[in-house]
């Protein structure tokens, strides 16, 4: 998989769903499609994790635990 931001994988994921539902594509290309699709929403989601763990460690080393003081 080539290398994306998390604006260019949801632009990307958003041109595979309007692909497989367009219906334009054989059996074995919608398959490669939706396997993209799936590697996409996994760096997704690793992307957003990572994401709110280091807000929550900032937030944390700010302000103590979830903000409390």
């Amino acid at each position: 998989m080539e290398m994306y931001t998390l604006d260019t994988a949801m632009v990307r994921l958003k041109e595979i769903a309007e692909s497989l539902e367009s219906g334009e594509y054989d059996l074995e290309m919608s398959i490669k499609l939706y396997e993209e699709g799936v590697k996409i929403i996994s760096f997704c989601n690793k992307t957003l994790s990572s994401a709110k763990q280091k807000i929550t460690e900032l937030s944390e080393d700010s302000f103590g635990e979830y903000g409390d003081e």
